[in-house]
């Protein structure tokens, strides 16, 4: 099991920007896919506090729930991108 989770919706833009991301760093990670509809998305919001996706989860850095695909992608490149390795 990879250290980064991450919470997602297939077809969704934002989530595609972030896997993007994670593969041209070549991170290990694992996908949770969540259901369409935003009442049935119980276990993202359990983990981030709301229902939106993307989500990660970094369990080695001690993120828990980080959401935004902006700040996500900052974090990842700043955290395993050639400036912060």
């Amino acid at each position: 099991m990879a250290d980064i989770t991450m919470y997602e919706l297939p077809g969704c833009p934002y989530c595609a920007k972030v896997r993007s991301k994670l593969d041209e760093l070549e991170l290990e990670y694992d996908v949770i896919e969540v259901p369409r509809s935003h009442g049935e998305r119980t276990e993202v919001e359990n983990v981030s506090g709301q229902t939106g996706v993307p989500v990660i989860v970094d369990e080695a850095q001690g993120v828990e729930g980080m959401h935004e695909s902006d700040d996500i992608v900052d974090y990842l490149e700043e955290t395993y991108g050639e400036s912060g390795a």
